[in-house]
């Protein structure tokens, strides 16, 4: 599934996966194991509110890669393409 952030819509970081989740726009969610609870704990809660699947990456680094961005990424979310920005 980590495949999926490089060929599908996302969003990167804890603020724009929080507006994301709170407008209804996620499919799944990427949590990084490395990153700060009080940067994810906001994200999972709220991913687990709406029975959204979370899946766990070994590291903030792996999960930029995956991105497609040179920097660590504590949170990562998957959207919906049919709804607009």
């Amino acid at each position: 599934m980590l495949s999926l952030l490089a060929k599908t819509e996302k969003a990167v970081g804890v603020k724009q996966s929080l507006r994301a989740l709170r407008e209804g726009r996620v499919i799944a969610v990427f949590l990084a194991e490395d990153a700060e609870e009080r940067l994810t704990d906001p994200v999972r809660t709220l991913a687990e509110e709406q029975s959204l699947p979370i899946q766990e990456v070994p590291t903030m680094h792996r999960l930029g890669q995956a991105c497609g961005i040179k920097v660590g990424a504590a949170v990562a979310v998957l959207l919906k393409s049919d709804l607009p920005e």
